[in-house]
């Protein structure tokens, strides 16, 4: 092994063959070392003087070894600094195992990335087409209700992929899956904060190496045509160039579908001009879909004109997700349940989470037996999933929400790394009929592309029939109901699309009212009639039933319901 002319770009890490150059960033006026050890070894075999330089950056190359012996850090004015962007870290595979890494517990790995990936690539799935589900890699197996052999890791995800790909979900999302440090004063269950962010987390992965498992979930996921998508949230210090390449690294390195990123933090201009990056997916979270939703559904006053603009809101740059629950916030169980957050068991005297959740207890808070309280509440659940599967956006379903999973009136579960923060399975067998309601719900939005138009709906008319592709009523045909008191609206989607192609005509009527309503249904063309093909109690119907009154439908208290003209 013999050092040679280094190169300063890029930085960390370049293998080829026996040759690998290292790259690292260094405050003016302080000395470097490469560090290397034995693969597997605590303590340095070889040290480096880094002495070359331009600018701040550091830099050296070495030939003559086998990158797979070896693993290293820098000594930088005296510590022990491990290599921002390594690629994989050894000493973390042990998940909630403190490590010094002055004491060189933690190192960088050197690694060719030789990876079979057996002609796979990312799905590019049509946005429009998406119905995602959002989990946390280590908390969706962790618990023994799981049924999986490897709990906990990324081949835990790959052992549910039939059950994701029969509810319907064609992408999940993941919150951080990189190297962060779960250890500190309150366990970091979520990942957030400075992290290793180009090193997938060896903790979630059964082998220890995390590169491997990462890869091979995302090819699994790939060959079930569902599409992987990674939360990146990084910190505020990170540099915009170390964010930019990450994001490169992994769709190029793990055929990565997306990203999730705080626009607040992340360059989102210069991501959207990437030539890589511009053709992945890039995401973002914002909350006007769930509050506007929450509040329509337990009644608020004045909300009808707000939920007619998101129900038809599709992003121009397609960055935005409807969710009703997310990873942030209460599970669609907790928000039916609870009036406020329970989060005491973190350690905070209830301080932390968000103080306004838009929630209804449906009144009791908490468990409860009273059946006027559990029937309603079950009411209300479905009734979230008919706003969040009929809305023209891309929907995201908070994992376990299908089979309602609880966290107890927790809000905030970012350092409950136990039983409340992970998916407790058990509640497919308590819940069956919840799981199999949005199976179905899931498979009728696929079935009327009404419900999941290419381009966003303008009210405007493209059929000969003189009908917009979407409008709106109350309990007057072709009349917005927006006085403030209204809590009910009708939504007609015209079945012919901009081609003159198309689906069936669907009305679907929203009356979140405690109060029954009556909605006037628009008249169709001659030789059509409206048939009532689901509602909130029922589900979706096996036989669509033709009305006996095709001008007005009552619609019960807390209750939606769908027709289709044929």
């Amino acid at each position: 092994m013999r050092e040679v002319q280094g190169q300063p770009l890029p930085l960390g890490i370049n293998i080829s063959g026996d040759h690998v150059n290292f790259s690292v960033a260094v405050p003016e006026g302080e000395r470097c070392w490469l560090l290397l050890y034995r693969a597997g070894e605590e303590e340095p075999k070889e040290r480096y003087e880094m002495t070359e330089a331009i600018g701040e950056v550091r830099f050296l190359a070495l030939e003559g070894m086998d990158p797979a012996d070896y693993e290293y850090n820098y000594m930088i004015g005296g510590e022990v600094t491990v290599d921002p962007y390594a690629r994989g870290l050894a000493g973390r595979d042990i998940w909630g195992k403190e490590r010094d890494i002055q004491k060189h517990e933690v190192r960088g790995v050197l690694k060719n990335g030789r990876y079979d990936w057996e002609g796979d690539e990312p799905l590019k799935l049509p946005f429009h087409s998406i119905v995602a589900y959002s989990l946390h890699v280590r908390g969706f197996t962790k618990h023994t209700s799981s049924g999986v052999e490897k709990k906990g890791t990324f081949s835990g995800v790959v052992e549910k992929l039939p059950y994701l790909k029969d509810l319907g979900i064609n992408q999940i999302q993941c919150m951080p899956v990189y190297e962060f440090e779960e250890c500190g004063r309150f366990r970091n269950y979520w990942g957030y904060g400075q992290a290793y962010y180009f090193a997938p987390k060896s903790a979630y992965a059964a082998s220890g190496d995390g590169e491997r498992e990462l890869k091979d979930m995302v090819k699994a996921c790939h060959k079930e045509g569902i599409e992987v998508v990674l939360e990146m949230p990084f910190t505020g210090d990170t540099s915009k160039q170390l964010m930019e390449e990450c994001l490169r690294y992994y769709c190029l390195e793990y055929h990565i579908d997306g990203f999730l990123l705080n626009p607040y933090v992340a360059p989102m201009d210069a991501i959207h001009a990437d030539p890589i990056l511009k053709h992945t997916k890039i995401l973002v979270h914002d909350t006007g879909f769930q509050t506007v939703m929450r509040r329509f559904l337990k009644g608020d006053e004045g909300m009808v004109r707000d939920v007619m603009y998101w129900l038809r809101h599709q992003s121009e740059t397609k960055e935005i997700l409807n969710m009703i629950t997310g990873q942030t916030g209460f599970t669609l169980r907790d928000l039916v349940s609870y009036d406020g957050k329970h989060n005491e068991a973190n350690g905070e005297q209830n301080q932390d989470g968000p103080d306004y959740n838009y929630s209804w207890n449906c009144g009791a808070e908490g468990p409860s037996r009273k059946k006027a309280v559990t029937e309603l509440r079950k009411n209300q659940t479905r009734n979230a999933f008919f706003l969040l599967l009929l809305a023209q956006g891309t929907p995201c379903i908070l994992a376990g929400d299908e089979f309602g999973n609880t966290q107890k009136g927790n809000n905030n579960v970012y350092c409950q790394d136990n039983p409340v923060g992970w998916l407790d399975w058990s509640g497919l067998e308590k819940h069956p009929e919840l799981h199999d309601f949005v199976k179905e719900l899931i498979a009728f939005r696929k079935k009327h592309p009404v419900f999941w138009p290419e381009k966003e709906m303008t009210g405007m008319t493209y059929s000969k029939k003189g009908v917009p592709d979407v409008s709106y009523h109350g309990e007057n045909a072709w009349r917005v109901p927006l006085e403030v008191s209204s809590r009910q609206l009708g939504v007609y989607y015209s079945g012919t699309d901009r081609t003159g192609e198309g689906d069936e005509d669907c009305f679907v009527a929203y009356n979140m009212h405690w109060l029954e309503h009556t909605f006037a249904l628009p008249a169709l063309p001659r030789g059509k009639k409206w048939y009532r093909i689901a509602s909130t109690q029922e589900g979706i119907l096996d036989k669509a039933e033709p009305l006996d009154d095709q001008k007005f439908a009552e619609v019960k208290e807390r209750t939606i319901m769908i027709f289709s003209g044929r």
